[in-house]
């Protein structure tokens, strides 16, 4: 690969941030195309989520390109989960019984507003800002656009072409039209979508609740999640079906309704945001859905990257950070294939899509985890019994969130293999009573481990990955 080679991004979000930087400090020529104004100069939040939890996967790529220490200061770390019940009570949940593991709170504009500073500091990046992708001549290497300024259309050609422009990709619509190949392609959505509310700093611009952790308000068919901003304030997430049960998104049409909604499910998280009739009737409910797609690259002259190719619910904190490992494993492959972008693309896709098809089933399983079963007394029982395990043996026991989220050199398929296994392990051993939690750990550890390598060798029998 001639390093003056001509690179086009479509999309300068995390994901085509990041990818600029990394391949401007490779020494490529970089164009990088957004449809948004520049968020550093305006709030385009537009009910987005504001925030999003970086964790061990997203870390090993700041630390590629060099700023690990300028992203730190825009973090929050929360140590675990803090569970309301419906009374007001509360109880925290550990992410990891090994000491210093954490997940972190950090606002979206802010590191995406770092990315692309670092990326506009190498003269050989170009950012362009209020301009739409209207499709991708895939044949040739062209991107077509319109300016949302000037009205104007124009064409882009180059030596290749990133689609990194999230789940409404372009380049992927692009895939489909031109019927140049056999695309696959589904976009499945949960039956519930999601609204954004506050809690605000107090009079001191302190938080109000615990900001060393994830809040929780599980209640079986929706939750409320909540996470800490630097400016003290929390930004609230109400996870509800658009139709279903008592309390749905279609039916809360008054603030008389939604006050009574959150006054007999929330109450203690009521009392904290002053504005919910504003908020909840002035903001808007998102949906929540996962893309597969298969293949991501054309010829070696295109390739999806992050949503645009794998676009996964939020539940468990990984989607910001799959994105950004797509950089770290595409870099690494890089390397190996001197010049040929056709080879590059190919190898890429084959190691990385059973790992993110993996995050993407993870992140459903956690969604009912997080709104169904942290409260319930087996997995409460379970998670203890995994943090004393990992406090125990730390470098022996690690439970399947631990091995997603702070275990970057466990893939995410492999993680979900083995995790699914010893989840089963353990919750039966639990509910079967063919464990006693108070007994030596060296003995629990045996047996867990035990039960695991069964339930995987039978897995590999029946033919499951």
């Amino acid at each position: 690969m001639a390093k003056q080679e001509h690179i086009i991004i479509i999309g300068a979000g995390l994901c085509g941030s990041l990818l600029g930087l990394r391949l401007a400090q490779r020494g490529y020529k970089v164009d990088l195309y957004e449809s948004r104004p520049d968020l550093r100069t305006t709030d385009i939040s537009a009910g987005r989520s504001i925030n999003l939890a970086l964790s061990d996967r997203g870390i090993k790529a700041m630390k590629l390109v060099g700023i690990e220490n300028k992203v730190e200061p825009l973090c929050i770390p929360m140590y675990g989960r803090l569970i309301h019940d419906t009374e007001g009570n509360t109880f925290s949940s550990n992410y990891s019984g090994r000491d210093g593991e954490y997940i972190n709170s950090i606002s979206r504009g802010g590191l995406n507003g770092l990315l692309l500073d670092e990326a506009e500091q190498h003269e050989n990046v170009t950012l362009h800002f209020n301009k739409k992708c209207t499709g991708v001549d895939i044949e040739n290497n062209t991107a077509h656009f319109k300016c949302y300024e000037s009205k104007e259309e124009f064409s882009v050609t180059g030596d290749v072409v990133f689609g990194t422009d999230g789940a409404g990709s372009s380049l992927r619509k692009s895939y489909y039209l031109e019927k140049k190949f056999l695309f696959s392609y589904s976009q499945n959505y949960l039956t519930h979508g999601y609204k954004e509310l506050e809690i605000p700093a107090d009079s001191n611009g302190k938080h109000l609740i615990s900001k060393d952790h994830l809040h929780i308000w599980p209640r079986g068919q929706y939750m409320l999640i909540a996470l800490p901003n630097l400016d003290g304030s929390f930004t609230v997430t109400l996870f509800l079906s658009y139709d279903e049960g008592e309390y749905n998104f279609n039916n809360l049409t008054t603030i008389e309704k939604v006050t009574e909604f959150f006054k007999t499910q929330f109450p203690d998280a009521l009392e904290l945001i002053p504005d919910l009739d504003k908020e909840f009737f002035g903001n808007p409910t998102g949906a929540l859905g996962t893309v597969k797609c298969s293949p991501w690259q054309y010829k070696g002259n295109t390739l999806l990257m992050g949503d645009a190719a794998h676009a996964i619910v939020p539940f468990y904190g990984q989607g910001m950070n799959a994105s950004f490992e797509d950089v770290v494993v595409f870099d690494s492959i890089m390397d190996q294939h001197s010049g040929d972008w056709n080879a590059t693309f190919k190898a890429y896709e084959k190691i990385r899509k059973v790992d993110t098809d993996a995050i993407a089933d993870l992140a459903i399983d956690n969604y009912y985890e997080m709104r169904d079963h942290v409260a319930n007394p087996i997995f409460k029982e379970k998670r203890k019994l995994e943090m004393d395990l990992e406090k125990t043996f730390p470098t022996e026991y690690f439970s399947k969130y631990s091995m997603v989220t702070f275990n970057e050199n466990i893939n995410y398929a492999k993680a979900m293999k083995i995790g699914r296994a010893q989840d089963k392990a353990l919750l039966n051993m639990i509910a079967d009573k063919e464990i006693d939690t108070t007994e030596n750990l060296n003995n629990i550890l045996k047996q867990v481990q035990q039960h695991t390598n069964e339930i995987l060798e039978e897995d590999k029998v029946a033919g499951l990955k």
